[in-house]
């Protein structure tokens, strides 16, 4: 089955409408169209997903590596991400820099993105241009240059980006303070774009190590959406692809576990802001736990919105804090639950902190409204049909099922069961999760001005 642009229309209005309430809301019955695809491993472990659509005259291919900042050993952080950057400097065939330059060429784009569980490598680009971007990606897995200038050369242009987009940014080291503090041993405490020390003390052994390791056809996923043939296409996969040779030792998986946390955790950080902020932190559980379906859902009913319960209460209500934020980060290990205020002038740390915590109290001692549910479903139902919309969309949606649940059927299957929370479900989880002992509280607040110590 397949929906034309005219067919979603309603669809899509019905979900907006419903999310704002001014009309009657929807329902499970109303679900989007089912990905078609084909799954199949070939004899060097590469996994290749193949989904037909030819609703336009394009293709999408994603190259999944199931390797992130989390893979990183103590002192080696930063790596993941540092091959984001070195994956395009060339291989035996291709001279630096010319795979985004041939992809742009004929009228194409690509790009690539590290997160803490994968690195995602990803073209665009009129379908009969297809057998390119395959043989440009097996060309890169197969035979990547991973030379000492190269990486002397990236590694300088890692560190510059971390410190314009972390270092020198207003409030840009937030989430790298809230994870530090959250975790003692999982790497999910040390953020993607690694340390400046970790980085500088790297060797090109240790980056040469790490790509033989995980960048191997094993550790990968290959999913190609859009107007193809199927069978043509997973011959030209299996002609470029199959000649790729396994990893020379098996893909590693021994991620530390983060031990329970058994007291509630309090730090007082100064930073060089212009105000102070509040953290009030949780640990959760693991993306594709049934417990990570109704968080979700939570995050939606605390946070989705200005008229979010979060910044309702703590921005329009109280005046206690400029802005207001949460977020359930649901990821491949059990990872945070959180939200973030900055107090407004004249107000406090501590009744900022207070009325943060009220609002995770109040999930647990009374059930939400079923009007409240039914907005985050609704919610929840828009962010989900409209991020299927493109053909990079659906490879998203369908490399994340293979790669972080290891199961395909989770592409369509979570829509259903998002549908079927209840308010119980979201008390549940509350009152799992969102206990004070398990609660890392944090107050970040501007330095003294120099002298004034």
């Amino acid at each position: 089955m397949r929906l034309t642009s005219r067919g979603w229309g309603p669809l899509l209005l019905a979900l907006l409408v419903g999310a704002f309430g001014t009309l009657a809301p929807v329902h499970a019955a109303v679900r989007p169209p089912k990905l078609q695809y084909d799954l199949t491993i070939l004899p060097n472990g590469l996994k290749v997903v193949l989904s037909e659509d030819h609703s336009t005259p394009i293709v999408h291919i994603a190259v999944w590596y199931h390797v992130g900042s989390k893979n990183e050993r103590p002192g080696r952080t930063g790596f993941a991400h540092l091959f984001e950057h070195l994956m395009f400097k060339g291989s035996k065939n291709v001279e630096p820099e010319a795979h985004t330059s041939l992809v742009a060429s004929v009228g194409g784009r690509s790009n690539a993105y590290t997160t803490e569980d994968e690195t995602v490598f990803w073209e665009t680009l009129p379908a009969h241009y297809l057998p390119l971007a395959l043989w440009l990606e097996a060309d890169r897995m197969a035979t990547l240059r991973v030379d000492d200038a190269a990486f002397r050369r990236e590694r300088e242009v890692v560190k510059e980006e971390r410190r314009m987009r972390i270092d020198n940014q207003p409030y840009g080291r937030l989430t790298e303070i809230i994870y530090d503090h959250a975790f003692t041993t999982h790497p999910y405490k040390h953020p993607t774009s690694g340390s400046m020390t970790d980085l500088e003390a790297a060797s090109i052994a240790d980056v040469r190590e790490f790509h033989d390791t995980f960048y191997v056809p094993e550790n990968a996923t290959v999913v190609v959406v859009g107007d193809f043939d199927a069978a043509q296409a997973a011959q030209l996969v299996r002609q470029y692809f199959a000649r790729v040779p396994k990893g020379v030792r098996p893909v590693p998986r021994d991620i530390p576990v983060e031990p329970p946390q058994t007291k509630e955790r309090r730090a007082v950080v100064e930073e060089s802001w212009p105000l102070p902020a509040v953290v009030v932190a949780y640990h959760v559980t693991y993306d594709g736990n049934p417990d990570s379906y109704p968080l979700h859902i939570t995050s939606k009913i605390l946070s989705d919105g200005e008229s979010a319960r979060i910044p309702r209460e703590l921005v329009y209500k109280k005046r206690l804090a400029l802005t207001a934020f949460g977020s359930g980060n649901i990821t491949e290990d059990p990872n945070l639950f959180y939200a973030v205020a900055l107090v407004q002038p004249g107000q406090t740390v501590e009744a900022t902190e207070r009325a943060l915590i009220a609002e995770f109290e109040r999930l647990k001692q009374e059930p939400v409204t079923d009007a409240e549910l039914q907005r985050a479903k609704n919610q929840w139902a828009r962010d989900y049909i409209i991020g299927r919309d493109t053909d990079e969309d659906k490879a998203r949606h369908l490399g994340h099922a293979v790669v972080i649940h290891n199961d395909i059927t989770t592409a369509d299957g979570e829509f259903d069961i998002f549908m079927r929370t209840t308010v119980a479900d979201v008390q549940r989880v509350a009152r799992t999760y969102f206990t004070e002992t398990n609660r890392v509280v944090l107050h970040i607040v501007p330095k003294p001005a120099e002298g004034s110590r």
